[in-house]
């Protein structure tokens, strides 16, 4: 089931960073410690009670005049309105209403979506609430005060996020079709691969960067089989500064990526693979989706015995972090390697969703120790008692231990290894969740 996607907008200094990390607790603030993926702060997953959702941080507002900040958040109020669910539009008591603020909410009331007012920094209620009756004159509903610094009132406020929550379950119990989602940095052929899968112009292509609006979700027959492509929501946007379009990709790949099954990374093979491409293959890791890499533009290559042998090893290089990875040399122009793609989606979905019998694994996991000893500390040696796969999508294993602290990361890989060579899982990451368990 996809993520409800939440943004935050909001102008300047009205303390945008400190709800977004007071709601997504430490952990954004921190890169994640797997090897090869930084995690940007602008987007985080939050839980609330037994609700979980994507937060994004519109942000990219420069207090330089007051016609560049209204300017850029109406690019931001733009980005919410196409990618989430319910947007919180957050204001300032302090700074109390300005003008800028209303027009940004005669946009969002425009749009439809939900949308949450906030007014941050109410560190006294009694002080401050007079105050807060100001924002009842952007029509766009009650204010819900709150201090993000002193964590007053959040409880509040998320209970209405939430309740504005669509009901995914219905419609996505119906939809069996396999979701791939089409991710990687502006002008790579994200749009012309989906237009040559359909055999047809369905999505909008040019030259500038960032041309597709929103997310479209194009069904795609072969083979007697249906298939949702989702070409990652663009906005049209000139002079994009470099961080800027870095922003604004991720963010478009954190809300396709939370509906796919399945993620083909697109890469444009003349600029060969960049660290934003390894940002964008970061999001589809962390979320344990099936990942294919397609290397587009092939057919511009100048080519000699060694090329895809080159741009492979390349990949592998600043991918590391998913080695499982599938890639694939295509063209989208000329169409050249395109019916794999269908071929690599089936594969990497089968193995996405396949379970292991617990008493196969645990002979594998068996073999795999007696060739190579565990780990052991200060005389004390670990021990594997069992293992035993306990979801799907990704797969998941948990492996109950004597001592998590001798489980090191390097003995989780070799037995993941050893799991692959044994099982395929080709295309897709595999999870390990370490417990402990004490001998009888």
């Amino acid at each position: 089931m996809s993520k409800p996607v939440v943004a935050v907008v909001g102008r300047p200094n009205v303390g945008k960073s400190t709800l977004f990390n007071a709601l997504a607790g430490e952990r954004i603030s921190i890169v994640k410690d797997t090897p090869g993926v930084t995690r940007d702060r602008i987007y985080a997953d939050v839980t609330w009670l037994d609700y979980q959702f994507t937060m994004i941080d519109t942000g990219g507002i420069e207090p330089d005049s007051k016609d560049i900040i209204l300017s850029q958040m109406r690019e931001q109020a733009e980005i919410a309105i196409a990618t989430a669910d319910v947007i919180i539009f957050l204001t300032d008591v302090r700074q109390g209403l300005q003008d800028s603020d209303s027009k940004v909410a005669d946009m969002l009331r425009r749009s439809g979506k939900p949308v949450v007012l906030v007014v941050n920094k109410v560190d006294s209620f009694e002080k401050y609430m007079p105050d807060v009756y100001e924002f009842y004159n952007l029509g766009i509903g009650d204010p819900f005060p709150i201090s993000a610094a002193s964590m007053l009132g959040l409880g509040d406020m998320l209970d209405e996020v939430v309740s504005h929550f669509p009901d995914y379950n219905k419609e996505e119990e119906e939809d069996e079709r396999p979701k791939v989602a089409i991710i990687g940095k502006p002008n790579v052929g994200k749009s012309s691969l989906i237009n040559k899968l359909a055999n047809e112009e369905r999505v909008i292509v040019s030259d500038i960067a960032g041309t597709t609006r929103d997310a479209i979700d194009t069904d795609i027959r072969y083979n007697g089989r249906e298939y949702v492509f989702i070409d990652t929501a663009g906005l049209r946007r000139k002079n994009k500064i470099k961080e800027e379009i870095e922003r604004y990709s991720i963010i478009r790949a954190v809300t396709a990526v939370e509906r796919a099954d399945v993620c083909i990374i697109v890469i444009d093979a003349t600029e060969g693979v960049t660290e934003q491409d390894a940002k964008i293959a970061g999001i589809a890791h962390e979320r344990g989706k099936g990942i294919i890499i397609a290397v587009n533009k092939w057919d511009a290559i100048e080519k000699d015995d060694k090329t895809i042998y080159r741009h492979t090893e390349k990949i592998r290089q600043i991918l590391s972090f998913m080695p499982y990875a599938e890639i694939l040399f295509i063209s989208a122009k000329s169409g050249q390697r395109l019916n794999k793609i269908f071929e690599m989606i089936d594969v990497v979905i089968a193995n996405n969703s396949m379970r292991v019998a617990t008493g196969v694994l645990n002979e594998i996991v068996a073999e795999a120790v007696a060739m190579q000893q565990p780990p052991s500390d200060k005389g004390k040696r670990l021990k594997i008692y069992y293992t035993t796969q306990v979801a799907v999508k990704p797969p998941t294993f948990v492996i109950f231990v004597n001592d998590k602290e001798l489980m090191h990361f390097s003995y989780t890989r070799y037995l993941e290894n050893r799991i692959r060579e044994t099982f395929g899982f080709r295309g897709t990451a595999l999870k390990f969740i370490i417990r402990e368990r004490k001998e009888e």
